[in-house]
């Protein structure tokens, strides 16, 4: 796998190996990649957990991380993104992480360059990393993806990481079901009731609701959200025993879902961000390799 940018451009089999790798590298596998070699994180836009989890399965595995400021780089002055991607292929990088806003940024990448490129997260487009660790952490849990019923909450239309696990969880056999308010649904087909999901549900993923995408008619205030799509303690106790939540993050907590249950029993939002290192690290052997 050269580059990783997209959960429409995995097949079934990469994902699979790359969740099979990470569960390696949580059970301690030998970390080193067999040559030196180097990574910068290209950071547009705000980010905790995925660009300080990339740093961390950078540093297991022994590359060498070339700091970069989006805020004092050159593209403040106009420099294009491919001109930046370009200058660090040109200085020896070896592969970029890059967050940024713009919907499908990677493919003004696609030619001219001969540097591996992981996308961190592009716009309200795609999230492959996020998702390869949210099937990671339903499979540690679960063993399988082969009729589960997995339910997606919140705002669909603007999260990357709703439109990576639609495609993936299809594609490996899980049924997905999307609840929402009906202008946040986006190319997907919803429901808006609860009770059309809570006695089935063996996944509920949350999302964040993300104001600073919405335009002022499609707005809803943070406690009429909790009241009517938010996991609330009762809704949560009408959960199957077996079934999980989870949640990207950064959680709004007691609007997505009840301050009280982000550390329940059946939570698993900071075991996905545990997680994340072990896959990420699976992620970057992967394209990197190819460069061995």
């Amino acid at each position: 796998m050269k580059n990783l940018l997209s959960m429409k451009d995995i097949k079934v089999n990469e994902i699979e190996m790359i969740l099979t790798r990470a569960l390696e590298f949580q059970q301690n596998s030998p970390h080193q990649l067999k040559k030196q070699m180097t990574v910068a994180n290209l950071f547009f836009e705000p980010s905790t957990r995925t660009k300080m989890s990339f740093e961390m399965a950078e540093r297991k595995l022994g590359l060498h991380v070339l700091p970069f400021d989006a805020g004092t780089s050159s593209t403040t002055k106009g420099e294009t993104l491919y001109d930046t991607v370009k200058t660090l292929e040109s200085i020896g990088v070896d592969a970029v992480v890059i967050r940024h806003e713009q919907n499908g940024f990677y493919e003004e990448l696609m030619s001219g360059l001969n540097i591996a490129i992981i996308n961190g997260g592009d716009g309200s487009g795609q999230h492959p990393s996020q998702s390869l660790l949210d099937l990671y952490t339903i499979k540690q849990e679960f063993g399988k993806f082969e009729g589960l019923e997995v339910t997606i909450v919140g705002d669909i239309a603007h999260s990357r990481v709703a439109k990576s696990n639609a495609q993936a969880l299809s594609n490996l056999g899980a049924h997905v079901t999307f609840l929402c308010p009906k202008e946040w649904q986006g190319e997907f087909e919803s429901t808006s009731s609860w009770e059309d999901v809570l006695p089935t549900a063996d996944v509920v993923m949350l999302l964040r609701v993300q104001h600073e995408r919405h335009a002022k008619e499609n707005e809803l205030p943070n406690q009429l959200y909790h009241e009517k799509f938010g996991l609330t303690k009762a809704r949560y106790d009408q959960l199957k025993s077996t079934a999980i939540i989870l949640h990207p993050a950064p959680v709004n907590r007691d609007v997505e879902i009840a301050s009280d249950l982000v550390e329940s029993e059946k939570s698993r939002i900071f075991k996905q961000m545990q997680n994340g290192v072990f896959v990420r690290m699976a992620i970057l052997e992967s394209v990197l390799k190819e460069r061995f």
